[in-house]
């Protein structure tokens, strides 16, 4: 345990709140982790990869992040300094970042998939013919997959309640909902159709189709992971998870105490990791110093309505590895 800050250090080095020496171990990618250990790693945007050595499972895994076009009526978002990349519009096709991908995704084994907007699914497909993952998702998610000529036999259709039992781990899909953009004038009913041929354009891949939490159960951990900033308090109430995934961008901020009501119902989990905070139409080598900056506010939060949670900030792709559960 001697070794333990320097290796919290050189992987947490954006960490806001500390961690105690035993509560959380931390390895480098050279270093590679216990397999019995579970590994959880962040691709940017609300994308995870987790992992207990056995079994890989990623979580909206986004990682082209397109300079994409925004809501009708809002303008295009500020270029990063020096991105010299094309602008996408609603009506281009939708063209993931394949060597981004390759670069970072070798093995997956299932894909869950949140919502069906394009920041969430656009890769999904890529990923799923690289990997043969079965993906998990709403209708909406299954007939992008469709379109994209991903099997039957990969795909499991869910809408939230199911409670899935896959050998290795067991996953309980959970009724959520969109963050409340637009300062809460974000409404839609939209659903992926059956019957589309790809390529698609972002258009066509951007329908919500209703919205999803997971409760993956992995190796006695278990790690709730929202892809959004809401949730349905009755729909979570009671789960006791030791890691959150939980959205923290600003529009949280429209729902009524929501890191207090979440830690509350959760039952104060012992590790707060926050998700679909950056900045994601940039590119991974662009400064996310505003978007950090503004995450301090989330963090604080969390501490003060849990404050024995620890909050991790992770950086993109280092492993934040889960010591073994206490028995």
């Amino acid at each position: 345990m001697k070794k333990l800050p320097l290796l919290l250090l050189r992987i947490l080095a954006i960490t806001f709140i500390a961690i105690p020496a035993g509560a959380l171990s931390g390895q480098t990618a050279q270093q590679a982790p216990n397999p019995k250990q579970v590994t959880l790693k962040y691709l940017g945007t609300a994308g995870w990869e987790i992992s207990d050595g056995t079994t890989v499972i990623l979580v909206d895994p986004y990682l082209s992040r397109l300079y994409g076009p925004q809501p009708p009526g809002r303008p295009p978002a500020p270029r990063a300094a020096g991105d010299t990349r094309p602008q996408y519009g609603w009506k281009d096709p939708a063209t993931p970042d394949t060597a981004v991908i390759d670069a970072h995704v070798s093995r997956a084994d299932f894909i869950l998939v949140t919502h069906t907007h394009y920041d969430h699914v656009l890769d999904v497909p890529y990923i799923a013919q690289k990997t043969h993952a079965t993906v998990i998702g709403t209708e909406s998610t299954a007939n992008v997959m469709r379109a994209y000529n991903i099997p039957e036999d990969k795909l499991i259709t869910v809408r939230g309640g199911e409670d899935y039992e896959f050998g290795g781990f067991s996953l309980r899909v959970i009724p959520s909902l969109h963050s409340p953009l637009d300062h809460k004038h974000y409404f839609s009913s939209e659903t992926a159709p059956s019957g589309m041929k790809a390529p698609l354009t972002l258009e066509q891949m951007h329908p919500e189709g209703g919205t999803l939490a997971y409760l993956l159960r992995l190796r006695g951990h278990q790690i709730l992971v929202f892809g959004g900033m809401n949730y349905i308090e009755r729909e979570v109430e009671g789960l006791r998870p030791d890691v959150a995934v939980v959205g923290a961008a600003g529009s949280r901020k429209e729902i009524y105490d929501y890191s207090g009501r979440l830690m509350r119902a959760l039952g104060f989990p012992a590790l707060v990791l926050p998700t679909h905070w950056d900045n994601f139409t940039a590119p991974y080598s662009a400064s996310q110093d505003q978007p950090l900056a503004a995450l301090r506010e989330f963090t604080e939060e969390i501490k003060a309505a849990s404050p024995r949670s620890r909050v991790i900030v992770p950086k993109y792709f280092e492993p934040i590895v889960l010591d073994a559960p206490a028995k």
